[in-house]
């Protein structure tokens, strides 16, 4: 996407003052626009306008707090535009002559604010390149190693993650119960009858019954419980595999019991049945938990994560 003026220049709201801008977006490329000419290889362009934010104030902030510098306040609009969706994933931002002139700011504080964003992953920039820094709106996974650090650093154990797990999921499961749409229990159910169809040998076993319990909570339509379900996910998935390869193979029986555990929940998710689907998966979550941390109880997450 590039950011440019229908006449070449940067366009000024008459009202307020505020730089307004054309925004192009670049789709993923078509087959219909395959001839289209010299720009054929990037993709289907679409306008859409929008201004840029007024600076946010500092003037509010509380006694004895530090005044936020500049570059901060600038970080602060752009990313505020991200979170209210003004700038969405994709869209470049102006280049360095518009945004200055806009912020009233210099080049060096403008760059500042700019690394800020990029240290937060909400832009990309490519050094060398002619367009500005492009927003990317981050998943859970930019939290998770972060989170996962904590927890080691913490001393947290594999005991206290499965049983925040514990708290987690079966809510999650009455939610979704409550409110699930027919596409999410067919994706549910495509993800179940892979696993039937790869067996207990799999050597993604862990990978794929993780995936199916945090795809529980994030199709439970809560962001709170699907971010923090991401950011235990891998710690999961790892204990879960070393348990699997070094400590207890999954039986035939284990994994016939495991596969129709799965198909119970998804009979009390398509029945609307919450209560049902909460006791279920609470249950479920209890005896697996048994499972995994059988001898392992004070494991701390730092040797599980390596």
């Amino acid at each position: 996407m590039q950011v440019i003026a229908s006449d070449g220049q940067t366009p000024v709201d008459s009202d307020t003052g505020n730089i307004a801008l054309t925004w192009f977006t670049e789709l993923h490329s078509s087959p219909h626009n395959a001839a289209a000419g010299p720009c054929s290889d990037r993709g289907d362009i679409v306008t859409r306008s929008t201004r840029l934010a007024p600076m946010i104030d500092a003037t509010g902030a509380r006694p004895g707090v530090r005044s936020p510098k500049t570059a901060e306040l600038v970080a602060g609009t752009l990313r505020r535009m991200v979170v209210d969706g003004q700038l969405t994933d994709g869209d470049f931002l102006p280049n360095e002559a518009e945004l200055m002139a806009h912020f009233g700011v210099s080049r060096p504080t403008l760059r500042e604010a700019v690394r800020v964003l990029e240290s937060e992953r909400l832009v990309e920039v490519r050094r060398g390149s002619r367009t500005g820094a492009r927003v990317r709106v981050p998943g859970p996974e930019v939290v998770a190693r972060p989170a996962g650090l904590l927890l080691e650093l913490s001393g947290a154990t594999i005991a206290d993650l499965l049983t925040a797990k514990a708290g987690i999921e079966p809510l999650a499961a009455r939610l979704l119960a409550e409110s699930g749409s027919a596409e999410a229990f067919a994706e549910l159910d495509a993800l179940l009858e892979d696993l039937v169809a790869q067996g207990c040998e799999s050597d993604r076993l862990a990978e794929n019954t993780g995936t199916f319990h945090l795809r529980v909570v994030q199709l439970s339509g809560n962001t709170t419980l699907s971010i923090v379900a991401g950011m235990l996910h891998e710690i999961t998935v790892r204990h879960t595999a070393f348990v699997f390869n070094e400590r207890r193979p999954v039986s035939k029986a284990d994994y016939d019991k495991l596969i129709r555990s799965y198909r119970k929940l998804m009979t009390y998710l398509r029945a609307g049945d919450a209560a049902g689907a909460e006791q279920h998966w609470r249950k479920h979550l209890d005896v697996s938990r048994e499972l995994l941390l059988t001898g392992l109880e004070s494991v701390p997450i730092r040797d599980v994560m390596g």
